[in-house]
């Protein structure tokens, strides 16, 4: 009997995609914490100078931009 419901208990995979995608979000989790953590100065420091260059070059989009409604 308990050797039939062993064998029923690990042929049945109907949780087993759920749980595979569990394990690689988990790992994924942990992976992107640790690279933070480890990155946590010069991370910090990419983020806000790719900004400052975004909003440098927008800046002089705007600046080179005609007025929007004037008379081209």
């Amino acid at each position: 009997m308990f050797a039939n419901l062993l064998k029923s208990f690990v042929k049945d995979e109907s949780g087993q995609g759920i749980t595979e995608y569990g394990a690689v979000l988990a790992f994924v989790a942990i992976l992107v914490a640790l690279i933070i953590a480890l990155l946590q100065g010069s991370l910090a420091t990419s983020i806000s100078q790719a900004f400052s260059s975004l909003a440098a070059q927008m800046s002089s989009l705007a600046a080179n931009t005609p007025a929007a409604g004037g008379n081209s």
